[in-house]
């Protein structure tokens, strides 16, 4: 089996037309959901931390 660099890039070529590439539109709205939803769970953690840090506080009566 022999390397044909010639008809990797045509078969390549050929495979990228097929590719439905996102508008801007969507990749903005994409963009903006993931960092909501990093914005999201970043929040979530820092309460959870918070409670957890509040109880091991008060289990062990430290810095109350």
């Amino acid at each position: 089996m022999a390397f044909q660099p010639a008809k990797f890039v045509r078969e390549v070529r050929a495979e990228v037309a097929r590719v439905t590439w996102p508008t801007r539109k969507e990749t903005l709205v994409t963009t903006g959901l993931v960092f909501a939803m990093a914005a999201v769970a970043a929040i979530f953690f820092f309460v959870v931390d918070q409670v957890i840090g509040l109880g091991v506080r008060a289990l062990f009566n430290v810095g109350i």
